[in-house]
């Protein structure tokens, strides 16, 4: 049964989106790009009047609908849902180099099945919808308000370091705005791209406010808000709300070597709990005026590291000297509009890849979108995706498929979250309006996964994982 969500400010909202909604086919960018959430903003002037600092700011505005529904196999619960919101921004001009900055957003649950709800066969949680809103409700209503900005920045040339709440996006810690509102950190935070040759990029985090909550979070108290798999004795994970983590210490650095050869690397430090290495080294070359190949590999490191954020065994986030390794590669050829890449990714059997989600997405070069491969060790995954640009390059087809070669779900030392091997296809259309309708984008992303693994006769490694199908039609608009 679908609830009406009374009020008549969210039927306002709805009635703004509905005249643009059947017309939609969403943001997305990829892992190092500066974030650009609100899309309006730019260089301003500087100005010696207080006066003059308010008024030449700068207003962005961006509003967002997001349908969403699952298909399980048989019996098994479906749910669906449709999150409509927005927000405003506002962003003082320049003076003596120093801008001040704020936003807050809203999120309407306009209409949805029962998603507090958990399947009655397996008695599983909702996984994809209840992400659209907040996934700690107060009160069974699950809209989301927040201050998702608040900061002071100062920038000289290429410099720039930001003090409190804001955006950043990398590889271990990015904005994974597959739902209604991205993850912001609160912290300090500074880009420096003066250098010679190299840009840096780094800062000391405090605070996170994930996707799909209200408010922000200390570091360790962030830890768990998504579901937490088992522990690697097979008890269900208890570390929600007994992390102690006084904050993360994160750095990357990234330049090119000649004109083919470019190289990042990231380095973090979460203070008590564990350190991780990113290093990525890639390569292009042109073959003509039109068509080139990419090629890239990768690797991580990561290791437990000081108490493990807690005194008591029970309720560790990592086993105490726990370490994982895992590296990928991926080459792509593009010709004009056209672009083909094969990607492979190795989690060794060292152990489980532990990154939190809360914090971001995965870095790998097989990442699919409504999948993670965190939280598991001796994997093999391949992916192959093909897409092309149309209509003035407005227009985007991706078609991707994966194969994921995971441990079995009862090996619990290597398979946090029981999910079996899955192979899962993604069609992924985007399109960027212009004209009168120009700032408003759309995207139909459409997932399927089936089960490769063994289940063992248990449902709920089925449910929400594999054997289901995901529709999602994304609605942007930006002022």
């Amino acid at each position: 049964m679908i609830k009406q969500i009374p009020g008549w400010m969210k039927w306002a909202w709805m009635s703004c989106f509905i005249a643009l909604y059947f017309t939609a086919i969403a943001q997305h960018q990829e892992l190092n790009e500066q974030p650009g959430i609100w899309k309006n903003e730019g260089e301003s002037r500087d100005t010696l009047k207080l006066i003059d600092i308010f008024k030449h700011g700068r207003v962005s505005g961006h509003f967002r609908s997001i349908f969403m529904q699952t298909q399980n196999k048989g019996v098994l619960k479906d749910d669906r849902a449709l999150a409509m919101g927005g927000g405003l921004k506002f962003e003082t001009a320049q003076y003596h180099g120093f801008r001040f900055g704020l936003s807050g957003v809203y999120v309407f649950d306009v209409a949805s099945t029962d998603l507090l709800k958990p399947d009655p066969t397996t008695g599983q949680p909702n996984r994809y919808e209840i992400g659209l809103f907040d996934l700690a409700p107060k009160d069974n209503e699950l809209d989301v308000s927040r201050l998702e900005e608040l900061y002071l920045s100062w920038q000289k040339r290429k410099f720039i370091v930001t003090l409190g709440k804001q955006h950043i996006n990398t590889p271990f810690i990015n904005l994974q705005d597959g739902r209604m509102r991205p993850t912001a950190v609160d912290g300090l935070w500074l880009v420096w791209k003066d250098l010679k040759s190299i840009s840096l990029e780094g800062g000391f985090i405090y605070g996170i406010s994930p996707r799909s909550t209200s408010r922000y979070y200390e570091v360790g108290t962030s830890i768990g808000l998504y579901p937490g798999g088992v522990t690697t004795a097979g008890q269900a994970s208890a570390y929600k709300g007994k992390l102690d983590v006084p904050g993360i210490l994160y750095a990357g650095v990234n330049g090119p070597i000649n004109k083919q050869w470019k190289w990042q690397t990231w380095q973090m430090v979460v203070l008590d709990l564990f350190y991780a290495s990113y290093y990525q080294l890639d390569f292009s070359k042109s073959i003509s005026e039109s068509s080139k190949w990419n090629a890239a590999v990768q690797l991580i490191y990561q290791q437990e590291t000081g108490s493990g954020g807690v005194s008591e065994e029970t309720f560790r986030y990592m086993d105490k000297g726990a370490k994982a390794l895992t590296y990928g590669s991926k080459l792509a050829y593009s010709n004009g509009s056209s672009t083909l890449i094969l990607a492979y990714n190795r989690i060794t059997p060292t152990g489980r890849y532990l990154m939190p989600r809360e914090w971001g997405r995965d870095a790998f070069f097989t990442f699919m979108p409504r999948e993670r491969n965190d939280g598991y060790g001796d994997v093999h995954a391949v992916t192959l995706q093909w897409a092309q640009n149309f209509v003035n390059q407005r227009c985007k087809l991706s078609i991707t498929g994966g194969y994921f070669d995971l441990p079995d779900v009862k090996n619990v030392a290597l398979n946090k979250y029981g999910m079996p091997s899955y192979a899962q296809a993604n069609v992924d259309v985007r399109y960027r309006f212009a004209g009168w309708f120009k700032g408003l984008e759309g995207q139909v992303l459409y997932v399927h996964k089936w089960k490769l693994g063994e289940n063992h006769g248990n449902d709920k490694f089925v449910y929400n994982k594999v054997d289901m199908s995901l529709l999602n039609v994304v609605l942007n608009f930006y002022f």
